[in-house]
């Protein structure tokens, strides 16, 4: 008799059991992530741009990111590696986001989930302080370094005589801009700026171009948008975390975290006036976020 029992009600609660859901977290049934409750992010290392400190993001994309991160119920995993195979990560699923001055374009926004902005910038040309350059025809028969996987690399080919030297890393290209093996540096704009405030001794400038020509668009726009990167199957979360980032700039708070790396420029928080991500990965009427203070 006790064995017919334990067989009925093994069976009720088997029956049960399909009726009741588990209980998980709603991120977890929302979001594709690498890891239950964990949010993967690439980290390529450079300041001020998204690192990692004692578990934890850190820099202008990085606290933006964490505190996003907190309030979307996330814990962070810092996963380390070259800017070269970052967006592949993203894309094969290796890690779920990648961040720290990535630049939105077109082809990116065709394979990638991109959040809104979290700031705006314009390219430029790092030199010595007495070359001072400024153009593109600054950087013709000149050898120029850049960086691995950066979009504007067509763009920097089509520039007459120019010699492109790539790197992995932004402090390989300023040691030998430094030594004077390469001319000019064109790279990310806070990445430099930042090395560059914390060693005036280099004598270098990093100015941006001035040309805004239509036919180096990459290059030369003003108000280009730097973003997060996640997978298309993370469409869900890319919105969520750019309803976190859009309320950051609704009460300023991106200026007050951009003054503890210098990032003060107001031209890092004004967009351009083409709103081009409209109709192509945002509504028609989608526009770019501002600080109004």
């Amino acid at each position: 008799m006790h064995r017919i029992r334990h067989q009925l009600l093994a069976g009720i609660l088997a029956w049960t059991a399909g009726l009741v859901p588990a209980v998980t977290n709603a991120a977890d049934q929302k979001y594709h992530l690498v890891e239950p409750n964990t949010l993967s992010v690439a980290i390529t290392g450079d300041m001020p741009g998204l690192v990692a400190r004692n578990g934890k993001l850190t820099g202008y994309d990085g606290d933006i990111l964490q505190e996003a991160a907190e309030k979307l119920g996330l814990t962070i995993k810092p996963v380390p590696m070259e800017w070269s195979g970052a967006i592949a990560a993203v894309q094969t699923g290796r890690v779920d986001i990648i961040g720290g001055n990535v630049a939105w374009t077109k082809q990116r926004a065709e394979t990638l989930s991109m959040s809104d902005p979290t700031g705006y910038f314009q390219n430029g040309i790092t030199s010595k302080r007495e070359s001072g350059w400024h153009t593109l025809k600054d950087l013709e028969n000149r050898k120029v370094g850049s960086m691995t996987g950066f979009s504007f690399l067509p763009e920097l080919h089509k520039i007459p005589g120019l010699e492109l030297s790539l790197y992995d890393s932004t402090d390989a290209a300023l040691r030998d801009l430094l030594a004077g093996r390469i001319d000019a540096l064109v790279g990310d704009p806070p990445v430099i700026d930042y090395a560059i405030s914390k060693n005036p001794d280099w004598d270098l400038v990093n100015l941006a171009f001035t040309d805004n020509s239509p036919d180096f668009p990459l290059l030369t726009n003003l108000g280009r948008q730097y973003v997060f990167g996640l997978s298309k199957e993370n469409a869900d979360l890319s919105a969520d975390l750019s309803a976190q980032i859009r309320a950051l700039w609704t009460s300023c708070e991106v200026k007050k975290i951009g003054a503890r790396y210098g990032n003060t420029s107001q031209a890092n928080f004004t967009p351009g006036s083409d709103n081009f991500r409209a109709g192509v990965d945002r509504p028609a009427d989608w526009t770019p976020p501002t600080c109004m203070k």
